[in-house]
């Protein structure tokens, strides 16, 4: 029978697990309490990929006092091994801990119930579902990563009230208040990455940088499908090996008339493979000169012309980036979610009106035909930030 003071111990562990929130990754957030007589005599919570786990961190610290008490923690315990760090169903089952307590089962289906089973049989008393809501939620985006092996995707889009993002002139700076903004940068410590479009990255030259206390900045990913990026973009000036463009595998397919050697074409002599040569030679230098300032390419493959977002994910999951944070235009806006990949979105309202047919609005691309064929977003909540509102909710 679960009790109050089960979901009070249960909340510290939740509580403390957020303290990883954009370190642990590509590991969940785990925090881990252990109590004994009603008292908590150790609580500690997993810090980094590569350390130690949550578990043995507290058992640790409670020392001789983990024999016959209760281990609280917000994800199953994990045992298998291949890993940098050995299985804390080990650990646990040599401290003498009576009784174990997860909120969720860990969703890695090389443990996926195994690490409890594994405790049983070491007759260790088991338990999971307390906060098992309040668990996925905290680590939604390790859920998707280490399931569909694709980065969780964030839509934060900064509006008027009229779902405007820019005047008719472009100027965008700035919509949101002081407070909005700070909480953005908030977020961008929390993730692995940030993303916008080419568009963005011309227009506005961000640096798409953390400018908070003991932030940390993520990697920044560049939608170009040809590769125009300046060179002097701010956005590549961070010698951090932590910037990506994605490209196209080829910017873009050469026409069936550049591909015969000998075929007549308007360009004179030789049909226009000479014209097409240069391009891919400018690209290929472009591509080595970006190479050379730390910058990864990322080619990936067509979708109408543009970079295939879809595709785009799964690669980014192939590096371990487990969640992405889109900040682009209207452009870029509309492409994520007409290509399906955004799990959550993010909108901040300021109290403005813009107007005017000309501006900006937050999502470009075309309507539905049907208000029945509309993004419906569910499990919708709004709060106050500053001078204006977010609401937050998932598709």
């Amino acid at each position: 029978m679960k009790t109050v003071h089960d979901k009070t111990f249960m909340q510290k562990a939740l509580s403390l697990a957020a303290k990883g929130k954009g370190r642990t990754s590509p590991n969940p957030m785990v925090g881990a309490v252990i109590v004994k007589g009603g008292k908590i005599v150790a609580a500690d919570y997993h810090r980094k990929a590569g350390t130690p786990h949550a578990e043995v961190l507290a058992l640790k610290k409670a020392g001789k006092d983990a024999k016959d008490a209760t281990l609280y923690v917000t994800l199953e315990p994990c045992c298998h091994t291949g890993k940098r760090t050995p299985p804390c169903t080990k650990a646990i089952i040599q401290s003498g801990i009576k009784k174990v307590v997860a909120a969720m089962i860990d969703p890695n289906p090389r443990v996926s119930g195994t690490g409890l089973k594994e405790l049983r049989e070491a007759g260790i008393e088991t338990t999971s579902g307390l906060m098992e809501e309040e668990a996925r939620e905290l680590n939604e985006a390790f859920i998707k990563y280490i399931t569909k092996k694709e980065a969780f995707v964030i839509l934060k889009i900064a509006q008027s009230l009229d779902g405007k993002i820019a005047t008719a002139s472009g100027e965008s700076k700035w919509i949101t208040g002081e407070k909005a903004r700070e909480y953005v940068h908030k977020l961008r410590s929390e993730v692995d990455a940030v993303l916008v479009g080419i568009g963005t990255v011309k227009k506005d030259d961000p640096s798409l940088d953390c400018r908070i206390k003991n932030g940390r900045d993520p990697y920044r990913i560049i939608v170009d499908g040809n590769l125009q990026i300046p060179l002097e973009a701010n956005v590549l000036k961070h010698n951090d090996n932590k910037t990506i463009v994605a490209t196209l595998s080829y910017n873009p397919p050469l026409p069936p008339f550049a591909k015969g050697g000998d075929i007549k074409s308007p360009f004179g002599k030789g049909g226009c493979r000479g014209i097409f040569s240069k391009k891919w030679s400018a690209l290929q230098k472009k591509i080595d000169l970006l190479n050379n300032m730390g910058i990864r390419i990322l080619q990936v493959k067509d979708k109408n012309g543009k970079v295939d977002l879809k595709a785009l994910m799964k690669e980014l999951g192939k590096l371990d980036i487990t969640s992405v944070m889109i900040e682009g235009g209207s452009s870029i806006s509309a492409s994520a979610l007409s290509s399906g990949i955004v799990d959550k979105v993010l909108l901040f309202i300021a109290p403005k009106i813009i107007g005017g047919k000309d501006s900006f609005p937050s999502v470009g691309g075309s309507s539905p035909a049907l208000l029945k064929d509309a993004l419906r977003i569910k499990n919708l909540q709004a709060r106050k930030i500053g001078e204006d509102f977010l609401l937050e909710g998932y598709l």
